[in-house]
């Protein structure tokens, strides 16, 4: 018998048991990274996270004779539909044994969810939505994510298209070996250029002014992104938010603005791939694991490349190739060994050129499924 319950927000007991069913799921899988559960706690909590001041969500569980067997989230994102003019719900945090009558109430739950609520389509995963954690992993399932990227069952694929899901993008993730890239000689001589142009300025990020540079490049982010696939415009709120959980592992000198006249014209953001430590202390900061996850993050040897991007007024003058100039010498300075760039929108041919001019090879694929409802 397979039931599917609501669960109350507002109840630590629930939620946890919500969070640990992922531990079920992925007990024998190498490459799974546990997230830490003081994080994910927070993700749910309807004070802390400024997502849920324009958004609703609702969690669900699967029982099967008596014992969980999933788990989904279903989300209406408002200003993502008030951007896109969609009714759309989103499902998430999607995790199940390989159990397609359970996989399948879970989601007739989301879709329903979604109906009571005047919604037509059901996207995702979405966790909770194209600023959080998204897509599913539909190749190259040998290799462990890097940090704040999904990673599942290869079963999931057949589980939703069996369930009438199709495809609504792709999502790629690239990856440059340290000592193959190569940036093309038009690159090298943009760089010279801008360099010497007293009104371009490249600088890191000034981490004692942190709240004044958040500022700046929630700026640069809602403008740059803003004709994207499933962009969805940051408040500030949420922008503090998620740059405040960041904060602890950025690396200025790979935290980049470009500047035009003083103006702030363009952003990149290369993060250390943190889940090297955290697969290590199995979602747990205390008692020990802080210490472990110290001892770990000495050892990181990649990162991923989270972001970059120039406002539109400022676009096609060259500005990226000060990005991948810079971010490349201090990526060598750390002695990483590769880097993840990632997400990229599969049909962003301007950006997959550049990159594959780089060196840069397409590794893994990510999927966003829709159905109508």
């Amino acid at each position: 018998m397979i039931e599917v319950r609501p669960i109350n927000l507002k109840s630590k007991k629930d939620l946890k048991k919500f969070i640990k069913f992922e531990w079920e799921v992925y007990k024998n899988d190498k490459n799974w990274v546990p997230p830490l559960i003081i994080d994910m706690l927070s993700k749910f909590n309807l004070k802390k996270n400024p997502l849920f001041e324009h958004a609703e969500i609702q969690p669900y569980l699967a029982y099967k004779d008596g014992k969980i067997a999933g788990r989904v989230v279903a989300t209406i994102h408002h200003r993502h539909n008030e951007f896109h003019n969609e009714k759309v719900v989103f499902f998430g945090f999607f995790e199940v044994f390989n159990d397609f009558e359970v996989a399948q109430a879970l989601l007739n739950a989301v879709a329903e969810f979604g109906r009571q609520k005047g919604m037509t389509v059901m996207r995702g995963p979405a966790s909770f939505s194209s600023n959080d954690i998204w897509g599913l992993l539909i190749e190259n399932f040998d290799e462990p994510p890097v940090v704040m990227m999904p990673y599942n069952p290869a079963y999931y694929k057949e589980i939703l298209e069996k369930y009438g899901m199709i495809k609504a993008k792709d999502l790629l993730a690239y990856k440059l070996v340290v000592d193959v890239v190569q940036l093309p000689e038009r690159v090298v001589k943009m760089v010279e250029y801008l360099k010497n142009r007293s009104d371009i300025v490249i600088r890191k990020i000034n981490m004692k002014k942190f709240d004044e540079e958040v500022n700046k490049i929630r700026i640069i982010y809602n403008d740059a992104w803003e004709r994207n696939w499933g962009f969805i415009p940051m408040t500030e709120k949420e922008f503090e938010h998620l740059a405040k959980d960041l904060k602890a592992i950025v690396i200025p000198e790979l935290a980049l603005i470009v500047e035009v006249q003083g103006e702030p014209a363009g952003f990149s953001l290369i993060i250390p791939d943190a889940n090297q430590a955290l697969k290590h202390i199995n979602g747990k900061l205390f008692p020990f694991g802080i210490f472990k996850l110290l001892y770990y993050f000495k050892k990181i040897d990649h990162g991923r490349l989270i972001t970059l991007g120039v406002r539109k007024k400022f676009q096609k003058r060259g500005i990226e190739a000060l990005f991948y100039y810079f971010s490349l010498k201090e990526g060598k300075k750390l002695g990483w060994k590769w880097g993840e760039l990632s997400w990229v929108l599969e049909d962003n041919e301007l950006i997959k050129r550049g990159i594959e001019l780089m060196g840069g090879k397409s590794y893994k694929r990510y999927r966003i499924y829709e159905k109508k409802i």
